[in-house]
């Protein structure tokens, strides 16, 4: 089965419109998570700093960033007229905080569930393609393989009501392990549940820091996905992100078949946010053009 999803494109920079890209840009919002904790910038202003600070048209938005950490109808409103206005289009909501989707205790599992209906709801307003959500549980692999199936496919119905993906990150423990990540994919088996593959986050465990192989997994982890996140923390003299191949993992993504969003996700602390993300752009801009170049 194959669960590569083409999103609707939006609106093109002078850079973008030469030529239909092998991919395109977007920006997440926890690349400015720390100048939006302190209030250096505002929520309702990361359209127009996307745009006008980074030339980027399309963003991710995470839910720890909304009011009071939830989709207040007015503030997605005042977003979805700002997106519109500048066309800067909304690609998915980062979702964290609701439950555990593969908790052993099926009320509590049911009930994480449903606390991810409003961002779906709040999805569908903003016109996004997807909800990120996460695979946490308990138990043996197995045993929480199920579990997570389990809440996965309940959310993915109601999302599939909904015209909206759900889709997993690999973030930490199990999820970051790409085999068992696939498998749950695999078990849940519904073209609107996927994986959001991220570069940077196969830790397996924070204790130890014990890491999975990240090509390996984001190599496991292509055939379901819907969006790909660049992670990027530090950079060489040339431009080139240290802890992770660029160019290797743009090649992975793109002979996955993948012609979506890759989106920008800077969590260094050497270099400013804004300087970050800027690097990963321009990292990224630079492998798209000598691929293009070539082919």
């Amino acid at each position: 089965m194959n669960h590569n999803h083409t999103v609707r494109k939006g609106a093109l920079s002078g850079y973008d419109v030469l030529m239909k890209r092998l991919f395109d840009i977007s920006l997440a919002q926890w690349s400015l998570h720390r100048a939006l904790f302190a209030g250096y910038i505002q929520s309702i202003d990361f359209p127009i700093i996307a745009k006008e600070q980074f030339d980027i048209q399309a963003i991710e938005y995470v839910n720890s960033f909304f009011p009071d950490r939830q989709p207040k109808s007015t503030f997605v409103q005042q977003l979805k007229t700002k997106c519109n206005t500048l066309g800067v289009q909304s690609l998915l909501i980062m979702c964290d905080g609701e439950g555990n989707l593969g908790d052993p205790d099926a009320k509590k599992r049911t009930k994480a569930v449903e606390n991810h209906y409003k961002w779906i709801d709040a999805a569908v307003e903003l016109g996004c393609h997807s909800i990120r959500v996460n695979a946490q549980s308990e138990g043996t692999p197995d045993e929480q393989r199920k579990l997570a199936s389990d809440g996965l496919r309940q959310l993915t119905e109601f999302g599939d009501t909904k015209k909206i993906n759900v889709i997993v990150e690999n973030h930490g423990g199990l999820s970051s392990n790409g085999a068992w990540l696939a498998s749950v994919m695999k078990e849940v088996d519904h073209p609107r549940c996927g994986t959001l593959p991220d570069f940077g986050n196969f830790i397996l465990d924070w204790g130890t820091r014990e890491e999975y192989d990240r090509y390996t997994g984001v190599n496991e982890l292509m055939p379901f996905a819907k969006a790909v996140s660049a992670k990027s923390h530090e950079f060489d003299t040339d431009g080139n992100e240290i802890h992770t191949n660029y160019e290797k993992m743009i090649g992975i993504v793109l002979d996955s078949g993948y012609r979506g969003w890759i989106g920008i996700e800077y969590e260094g602390e050497k270099t400013s946010e804004f300087e970050g993300i800027i690097r990963t752009r321009d990292l990224l801009r630079k492998i798209r053009k000598e691929r293009e170049d070539v082919s």
